[in-house]
């Protein structure tokens, strides 16, 4: 324990060039694995162009059957290589993500406590998972909210979409809603820190589920509500289950307050003055002891 102290204030008195030596470091083994990944999302360009353009082909079959003519296009000379580049830029990103985020997971921990470490690894241990689960409801929400999209346009008129304007929609709507799908774990961390507890975060159920709705509704592509009630229901779920989390924790942390003889201070209300000792204090028992 005592090494693991040194260790951090070694850390916390390293000069700024050191400093920046680190960060530099850092930054060029992220960036080295960034273009290994981007050249494996050259490589796979097809592949990856497939996964991203299957919700608008589903689209285009969609509208055909109905008589509109929907097209998926590309408008300048340079656009094609300009497409592969960046979505390449962003397999590249993707697949180099444990490694970037290591680095710098290992820039900020010497400045970390050890339970806050502890947290951290928990975020990212529970944080993957819930976005790539939005990141699939998105996926599967995207044709509808692009066929109710293209549903608004007359008769007669073609849909000529540019490539990079989908790419940017695409990758757009899968970020909201991978976001989206981390707020509840935000929640947890927040109770965890002693932030917010268990008790307030029921106690604002109504705000919740209203704040849940107008999020969904801004989120999703449409706005309708069956988009809404695929993006806002299981958010509301796992807020739910945060809520949970957050009562079950704060019964854990009363319990040990009081196996350790302490006042739980965060079940008086906010007007409610706390208890004071009615014994004689430390400082009077010394100052006894002088006299």
């Amino acid at each position: 324990m005592a090494v693991k102290e040194r260790s951090a204030d070694r850390t916390a008195a390293m000069p700024l060039t050191e400093h920046l030596r680190e960060l530099r470091s850092r930054l060029v083994k992220s960036g080295i694995a960034i273009a290994i990944g981007m050249a494996v999302g050259w490589y796979y360009y097809p592949q990856i162009f497939a996964w991203l353009s299957a919700p608008f082909n589903d689209v285009i079959a969609q509208a055909k059957a109905e008589g509109h003519e929907v097209t998926l296009a590309l408008t300048g000379v340079a656009d094609p290589f300009v497409l592969q580049l960046q979505v390449a830029a962003v397999t590249g990103a993707i697949i180099a993500a444990p490694v970037w985020l290591y680095q710098l997971w290992r820039f900020v921990t010497p400045g970390l406590h050890r339970h806050e470490r502890q947290w951290a690894l928990g975020f990212a241990a529970v944080a993957t998972p819930l976005f790539l689960a939005g990141v699939a409801v998105s996926y599967a929400v995207l044709p509808i909210g692009l066929e109710l999209l293209f549903g608004f346009t007359p008769d007669g008129v073609e849909n000529i979409v540019s490539v990079d304007r989908y790419l940017s929609f695409f990758l757009r709507t899968i970020l909201v809603f991978g976001i989206g799908f981390l707020v509840p774990l935000l929640l947890v961390l927040l109770n965890f820190a002693g932030v917010l507890s268990g008790r307030k975060l029921l106690s604002w159920w109504r705000w919740i589920i209203v704040s849940i709705m107008l999020f969904a509704a801004v989120a999703t592509p449409t706005g309708d509500p069956v988009n809404m009630s695929l993006l806002g229901g299981p958010i509301l779920v796992l807020v739910v289950i945060a809520i949970g989390v957050s009562l079950l924790n704060d019964r854990r942390r009363a319990r040990r307050r009081r196996l350790r003889g302490e006042v739980d201070y965060s079940e008086l209300a906010d007007d409610e003055a706390s208890p004071t000792p009615s014994g004689p204090s430390p400082l009077d028992e010394r100052y006894d002891e002088d006299r």
